[in-house]
């Protein structure tokens, strides 16, 4: 054995027993640093309206998750909601994927929600992000209940299809009539920001709500929460 063989074994040996490979001269490679925290660039919102599905339009929407930001620390970027709407009167549909920014997010924590707008939606593979109950906080920075709590919040308003694209002219309503209604009729798209319930895990399509007024949000599992994501 020739002597670094011999000093690495004797270095292994005493580190067993508690010495410190430095009482032999022997340095180790630091630990690489963890990597910084990101900027706050995405939420889900510790309160909706109170108006179930009317949200005062997508500007209204916009509106409450810029004051929500603005309550914590976040006011300095521009903020959107994650909602899509359908085509009406005229007016174009709008998708929810097109309207917030290219990434990448972070919750309030400083950790990573998703890259980019690809790795958020899957566009080449499942999608890639961390929208979950873990990650998907509110501003706060609060875990946002899901299902098996009570009461139970996991149902995000989207109106969206897995892609993040507006429902087609013609199909129901999918976003409580653009989200101007809060009527005991009609619907909207929500997904389940726990990845929980009903067998369907999508972060942004798990299920149409059984109404538009705030009663009907709450009865089938929400409260009339949304997604805000800031696009700069």
């Amino acid at each position: 054995m020739n002597k670094s063989h011999k000093l690495a074994a004797i270095v292994g040996a005493a580190l067993v027993v508690g010495i410190p490979a430095a009482y032999f001269g022997v340095t180790q490679a630091a630990a690489p640093p963890a990597a910084p925290p990101g900027p706050f660039t995405f939420f889900i919102t510790s309160k909706g309206p109170g108006k179930g599905g009317d949200l005062g339009g997508i500007a209204g929407a916009d509106a409450h998750c810029q004051s929500l930001a603005a309550s914590a620390n976040g006011g300095t970027r521009t903020w959107r909601a994650y909602l899509s709407a359908q085509a009406a009167g005229g007016q174009p549909a709008v998708n929810a994927r097109d309207r917030i920014g290219t990434g990448p997010w972070y919750n309030s924590k400083g950790e990573l929600i998703a890259q980019n707008v690809a790795d958020l939606h899957g566009d080449a593979v499942r999608d890639r992000n961390q929208v979950n109950k873990q990650f998907a906080l509110n501003e706060k920075g609060e875990v946002v209940n899901g299902r098996g709590d009570m009461p139970n919040r996991h149902d995000i308003l989207t109106g969206s299809q897995y892609d993040g694209r507006a429902w087609p002219a013609g199909a129901n309503d999918t976003t409580c009539r653009n989200w101007t209604s809060s009527a005991a009729d009609g619907s909207a798209t929500v997904g389940h920001h726990d990845r929980s319930g009903g067998g369907n895990t999508s972060w942004n399509q798990a299920h149409p709500s059984r109404g538009c007024s705030q009663e009907n949000l709450i009865a089938t599992g929400g409260d009339g929460l949304l997604y805000c994501f800031a696009i700069n």
